[in-house]
């Protein structure tokens, strides 16, 4: 499986957005998986103000564009966007098959600017992306995500074997290098392949890179400017040895979706 790792900008501009996004998509081959960042489509920050003045029809617009745009180049596109829902906003992970239409994930674990502004999903759903050799199973989390890891090791359980994490990480208050060490475990406790996207800005303090089964960063950008990473992965390189191991005599977690 191919896998391109966009770094770029997402702005509080939609159509802006769509640009970058179609400039990625212009660098890619058929039946590649692409990963942009977290708000890649509405834009995201700290300050979420600009909610305010945000259109919802031009965010479900360019969700419509980014479907044709997938399908037209025969690539599977995984981005994030803040989407209208339940009468407010979410923060979502979005999955555009090549064959057209899209998949949501709705961010359950919102961080502490987030609350009070958006609306939390209460699911932990997969998403299988079409392969010539079958489907491939992945999981999406969102930037604070990365701390718990209970929710990766659900997605890991659910047969996910490829873990898509899309940030807009870029706070000077976070110390230097700690979201890479949990990306890096992450992908080792649970034995998958892990893809990052990050924006491109200065003050990134999460990278974007593609990261082993075991642990290896098979490839990393540098922070700061925006940039395409390109990695051929194999998939049978993935195990379950170490779930397997688990003692659930001793210790167990437990899911618990909510009917809507």
């Amino acid at each position: 499986m191919s896998i391109v790792i966009a770094q770029v900008p997402a702005v509080w501009n939609v159509d802006a957005n769509l640009g970058t996004v179609r400039e990625v998509l212009g660098q890619t081959h058929p039946g590649d998986v692409v990963v942009l960042p977290e708000g890649m489509l509405s834009g995201y920050g700290e300050d979420l103000t600009p909610l305010d003045t945000l259109d919802p029809a031009e965010v479900d617009h360019a969700v419509t564009r980014v479907a044709q745009l997938a399908a037209g180049k025969r690539v599977q596109v995984f981005c994030g966007s803040l989407l209208p829902w339940n009468g407010g906003w979410c923060n979502a992970g979005l999955f555009f098959p090549a064959e057209g239409d899209h998949q949501v994930y709705r961010k359950i674990n919102l961080a502490m600017n987030e609350r009070g502004r958006l609306l939390a999903g209460d699911r932990l759903p997969t998403v299988d992306i079409p392969h010539p050799h079958g489907k491939i199973t992945a999981g999406v989390q969102l930037c604070r995500e990365i701390r718990f890891p209970e929710q990766w090791q659900h997605l890991a359980a659910a047969e996910a074997r490829l873990f898509v994490y899309l940030t807009n990480a870029a706070n000077t208050r976070e110390p230097e290098g700690v979201w890479r060490s949990h990306l890096i475990s992450r992908a080792a406790e649970n034995q998958r392949f892990l893809a990052s996207s990050n924006i491109a800005h200065p003050d990134q303090h999460c990278p974007s890179m593609l990261v082993s089964p075991r642990g290896e960063v098979l490839g990393e950008l540098p922070a700061g400017r925006s940039d395409v990473l390109r990695h051929t992965i194999d998939l049978d390189e993935t195990g379950s040895w170490y779930l397997d191991q688990r003692r659930q005599d001793v210790l167990s977690l437990d899911y618990h979706p909510r009917d809507l």
